[in-house]
């Protein structure tokens, strides 16, 4: 992480972040503490504490787990000052759309779409009462680069987040709250192995065969890598940070150029 972190930039803040736990969610999660936020975070299991990091057990690919980490977020904290969704991931098979079932299709939906939209829904009229607040939701550069063996369903739930987030900055902006997206492309993750696994089994050869599929797919990444969590994490810290207090209704690309096109 970076060393030259203001360790007072977040001071008093309040930060929701959902999907904390691994990967870019733990990443943004250690950069808002770091900064000197109070955070909250939830998973599905049990989780050994997090120093400075208020948990909560909830599954937001329910309804239930939505209201139970806003519930929380609010009885504990007060208020929600920055709401950042990291949360999301393809758990789908590949062999295509055919593969997809209803079931996949939901489960996908749920997970990177309306689990945002729920918490939204039930932490952002807060902000609204206050005129003050940041909205950042993570999507996918699979949202205009989608791969077509493995993640059609996840690719087109974040083009609907990425739509949605849109919109909503559009109502929310004259109401004092900022809505900004970061799109990621290859992130260097625990899930990224998850997920070349997933491929090797639907394919078959080696998890070197897969991670070649991926980028083949992609067509490359320009800067020959993928991105740290943290340096993922960082862009995020900036759309919810004062330094971007004009920056409303954007998405942020890090994906090291491997979107070809303007």
């Amino acid at each position: 992480m970076n060393s030259k972190i203001d360790p007072a930039e977040f001071a008093g803040k309040r930060v929701l972040i959902s999907g904390g736990t691994k990967g870019l969610g733990r990443a943004t999660v250690d950069r808002f503490v770091a900064g000197g936020a109070r955070v909250i975070t939830s998973a599905r299991g049990q989780l050994e504490p997090i120093d400075r990091v208020e948990f909560v057990q909830a599954d937001l690919t329910t309804a239930e787990g939505g209201h139970t980490l806003a519930k929380a977020a609010l009885d504990r904290l007060g208020g929600i000052d920055i709401l950042v969704h990291v949360l999301g991931g393809s758990t789908t098979p590949g062999g295509g759309f055919i593969a997809l079932t209803d079931d996949f299709w939901l489960s996908e939906l749920n997970l990177n779409l309306l689990a945002a939209v729920r918490l939204d829904r039930l932490l952002l009229p807060q902000m609204i009462d206050r005129r003050s607040g940041a909205v950042v939701h993570v999507t996918s550069i699979q949202s205009v680069l989608p791969l077509p063996d493995a993640t059609t369903a996840y690719a087109s739930a974040k083009a609907a987040l990425r739509t949605y987030s849109k919109s909503i900055s559009k109502e929310l902006g004259p109401k004092g709250v900022r809505v900004n997206t970061v799109s990621p492309g290859w992130i260097m993750t625990e899930g990224t192995d998850v997920f070349l696994k997933r491929l090797q089994d639907a394919n078959g050869g080696s998890l070197e065969d897969a991670r070649k599929l991926v980028l083949d797919g992609l067509g490359g990444i320009a800067i020959g890598r993928g991105a740290e969590p943290f340096e993922v994490a960082e862009a995020i810290a900036f759309l919810a940070s004062d330094r971007a207090a004009s920056v409303h209704g954007a998405e942020l690309v890090v994906d090291g150029g491997t979107v070809p096109t303007v």
